[in-house]
């Protein structure tokens, strides 16, 4: 009977996924000229090679913004995810270190549809304050990426509001709010309804609610399940007006998560160099593709990173680690004169 048990949980063990724990990965100096950022994959999902999940990309506000990833999960989805709420899809959260750049936040996310198993008609978009201007500005630029998205408290810049008509678009403000005024997102919805129908334009105005208080939204359950209610693939592209965000639910939005959990946070790894194989005589190799790749990065070899200690300057760092000053700035985006802070990264 004991054999009997070993094997049963032996055969049990072989089946668990490898991947069976939520993981957040950590992208440093991965795409050039984009930005560094977190890439989220749940635990439901992560070691389906071939299921495709929605993505949800998080724009965050000034108050996050700088060159410490670790400062985006400073409130949003990615703290959301901590304090307990289920958010079935990946989330791309990027970190800026000023305004937010639509062609720099595309080239992020192109580099995460070509790594992640990502359902491409189903890219949102969910940002505030800064990153509710990032959002208005990157969904007017690039309408044909993203299946909805929701801006907060923000407003935009760009010149051409008319490809948001594109797209099932919900804006949201507090009459309150005195670091963005509402009328900055007013502009917005005028700017749209002046250059053609604003059908899939949602505008809720939350009388007395301030900046602060609409940042509850990204741990309500409710703007997740609006999104997966949208896609590119839709027969008839429409804005689901059933769900809705109230003040009563911003007030409970803590309460109504299940309590803490653990991330398994890790850094991302460049897949190591493949080697030349001999080739085998019986084998139909030649028909098969060059190279599978996994829908989810996996740990493997690690970029060149290095990380500063006290006394080090950028010259000694160079001549440590083969390679030159200017070298140096040009992959991690600083100058000669910067100061460099003791355990910052930095990619050689």
């Amino acid at each position: 009977m004991k054999g009997c048990v070993t094997i049963f949980i032996a055969l049990l063990l072989s089946i668990i996924p490898r991947t069976a724990y939520s993981q957040l990965i950590s992208h440093h100096g991965v795409v050039s000229g984009g930005y560094d950022f977190w890439v989220y994959v749940p635990q439901e999902r992560a070691a389906r090679d071939t299921a495709k999940l929605p993505l949800v990309v998080f724009l965050h506000g000034k108050s996050l913004s700088g060159n410490n990833l670790e400062q985006v999960r400073g409130y949003g989805p990615l703290e959301a995810l901590k304090f307990g709420r289920k958010i079935d899809a990946l989330i791309l959260a990027p970190q800026a270190q000023a305004g937010w750049s639509p062609s720099r936040v595309m080239k992020v996310l192109d580099w995460t549809e070509k790594h992640y198993p990502v359902d491409t008609s189903r890219v949102y978009v969910f940002g505030m304050s800064m990153g509710g201007y990032g959002t208005i500005d990157f969904v007017g630029t690039y309408p044909k990426k993203v299946a909805a998205a929701i801006a907060m408290c923000g407003g935009g810049t760009i010149k051409d509001y008319s490809g948001l008509n594109k797209v099932p678009l919900w804006i949201i403000h507090g009459t309150s709010d005195s670091s963005v005024s509402y009328k900055e997102s007013q502009k917005v919805v005028d700017a749209m309804k002046a250059s053609g129908p604003a059908d899939l334009l949602r505008f809720d105005l939350h009388e007395g609610v301030n900046h602060s208080r609409l940042g509850r939204v990204f741990y309500m359950s409710e703007p997740y399940e609006w999104f997966l209610k949208h896609s590119l693939s839709d027969s008839v592209r429409a804005v689901d007006r059933t769900i809705e965000i109230t003040k009563e639910g911003m007030a409970n939005a803590y309460r109504s998560m299940p309590g803490r959990r653990t991330l398994k946070v890790v850094e991302y790894r460049k897949p190591a160099p493949r080697q030349a194989q001999r080739p085998e005589k019986t084998s139909d190799a030649a028909n098969e593709p060059a190279e599978a790749k996994s829908t989810v990065a996996e740990p493997a070899e690690a970029p060149s990173v290095y990380i500063v200690k006290e006394g080090d300057t950028l010259s000694k760092i160079a001549k440590k680690t083969g390679t030159t000053v200017d070298a140096l700035c040009e992959k991690n985006n600083i100058t000669r004169r910067t100061i460099l802070r003791i355990g910052r990264r930095l990619v050689l």
